[in-house]
């Protein structure tokens, strides 16, 4: 069998083929193979130069030596730890981990990470806030006909665009996702007023009787709109590991979530400004909140799948609407369309020289992406002029929106650098290295060398990274068995 034909058959193109037979037959390839593998078959490793020394403090005796001479290519590489599932897997599943084992310590208590398990007792729900209505778009309605007079199946690329484009407020929309984020902001300064007025407490009385915490995750509505989903508990003064009064309960929480959501404090108001009228964006019609269950009792909203619904959309963004994942925004101007020099709007010499004052980077009319979701990103650059302080073309990858996907209050849970660090420590373990500050110095230089894969090796990787995932498959596959032959039996006749 020939190059090409051997190709043909891995669905590899010849290039590729012959990149991998040359890293396979390399003498350093399973320390190469070893060294992928520690990222987890990442995508877009980061590779490095350099050395690190651990050095006895008292006798001055090297304890350890470490130097990138000896590795392939003279580089070290390590995770890119990119959240994106769709730049990286390996290192989103690893986020996504993260993220299930955040959310659910402050759900089911974690005594590893400082979270008693008492905080099941505490009032907690499960809130989803979604976006105002900026016109029709085509749907799949509990009846199943939509508007268009079409039963459209589930995937169709339909769902989500609008019904007249012509009448579709386009501008409402990126400009609702820029400001998303302050949105939020003040309904939880809301929430903490209703939850004070139904106690018939002062605000500062409130502090000292109760703690609102939250997590809580962005996800992008299939017309491109963002929601929120949150994780809202009630807690002591001190956090969770203290017990709310007993008239918080989850009545209450509910009763004032619903408040703070359409509360006239909870609005943003955006000035008319050139051709666009004064807006006024509050959160929309559909506001689903539901209890969370310790065990379950019937209810698809336990613990399990709280943390893993929110840690699954923690790795995705706007490329689920069939959105770029990478930014469009013009490097050299930052997406102003506006020269570093010349800064008067309407000169001929204040356009950047690069993108010619559009901002962007790449020309949209030709990439491929939905028409509805191409109109959005245009409206983000035809916008910036209009509000400059707003960055929306910088953020059109977005539609406008420019917050974190995943964020939480400060007692809610452990954090992801904790999480972080103790998967260094383990590694650190692994490797026999004490790194003592009272016993140990280390000294170390680092320097960057480079990213990513070549032809071959990315596609070793991804054979490694596939192999990674079906171990763990299997892994849980088996654990979910020993776990059912474990749970006693129950009588016939008795109740579950």
């Amino acid at each position: 069998m020939d190059q090409r034909t051997a190709a043909t058959a891995a669905g590899l193109d010849p290039a590729t083929l012959h990149d991998v037979l040359r890293v396979a037959a390399a003498p350093d390839f399973d320390r190469w193979r070893d060294q992928v593998h520690r990222t987890g078959g990442c995508s877009d490793p980061i590779h490095l130069t350099g050395w690190s020394l651990a050095k006895d403090r008292t006798s001055g005796e090297t304890l350890r030596r470490y130097s990138t001479e000896v590795e392939p290519g003279g580089r070290l590489r390590v995770a890119c730890g990119n959240r994106r599932a769709s730049r990286c897997p390996s290192c989103a599943h690893t986020y996504a981990g993260d993220t299930y084992h955040l959310i659910r310590a402050g759900l089911a208590g974690d005594e590893s990470k400082d979270i008693p398990a008492t905080v099941r007792e505490h009032p907690r729900v499960f809130a989803t806030l979604t976006a105002p209505s900026f016109g029709p778009v085509h749907n799949r309605p509990d009846h199943g006909v939509c508007r268009c007079g079409t039963r459209h199946p589930e995937n169709d690329p339909a769902l989500g665009t609008a019904l007249d484009p012509e009448s579709y407020d386009y501008a409402g929309a990126v400009l609702f996702n820029n400001h998303a984020g302050q949105l939020w902001q003040r309904f939880t300064n809301r929430l903490r007023r209703e939850l004070a007025a139904r106690a018939g407490l002062t605000q500062r009385e409130l502090k000292d009787a109760l703690r609102v915490s939250y997590g809580k995750v962005a996800e992008f509505q299939k017309r491109g709109a963002i929601h929120f989903h949150a994780v809202i508990r009630l807690d002591g003064p001190d956090g969770p590991g203290t017990t709310p009064p007993t008239w918080a309960t989850v009545r209450l929480l509910d009763d004032a979530i619903r408040a703070a959501a359409v509360h006239t404090y909870t609005t943003i108001t955006v000035p008319a400004a050139g051709d666009q009228p004064r807006r006024r964006f509050q959160w929309g019609r559909q506001l689903d909140i539901r209890p969370v269950k310790a065990f379950g009792d019937g209810s698809d909203i336990t613990e399990q799948a709280v943390a893993s619904y929110v840690a699954k959309y923690a790795t995705k963004a706007a490329e689920v609407t069939g959105a770029m994942d990478t930014s469009v925004h013009c490097r050299k101007c930052r997406g102003t369309g506006l020269s570093d020099r010349y800064r008067q709007p309407g000169s001929a010499l204040s356009a950047c020289a690069r993108c010619h004052g559009t901002g962007l980077s790449e020309d949209l009319a030709r990439l491929p992406i939905p028409t509805h979701v191409r109109r959005l990103m245009e409206t983000c650059a035809t916008l910036q002029s209009i509000y400059p302080d707003r960055a929306l073309t910088r953020w059109a990858h977005m539609l406008g929106f420019r917050g974190h996907f995943s964020t939480k209050s400060r007692r809610y849970s452990t954090t992801l650098s904790a999480l972080r660090q103790i998967r260094a420590d383990y590694r650190a373990a692994q490797e026999h290295v004490d790194a003592d500050p009272d016993t140990v110095l280390v000294l170390a230089s680092w320097q960057y060398a480079g990213h990513g894969h070549t032809p071959g090796e990315a596609a070793l990787a991804a054979t490694i990274s596939r192999g990674i995932q079906l171990n763990r498959q299997t892994a849980r596959e088996a654990l979910r068995d020993q776990l059912a032959l474990e749970a006693p039996e129950v009588p016939e006749g008795a109740a579950a």
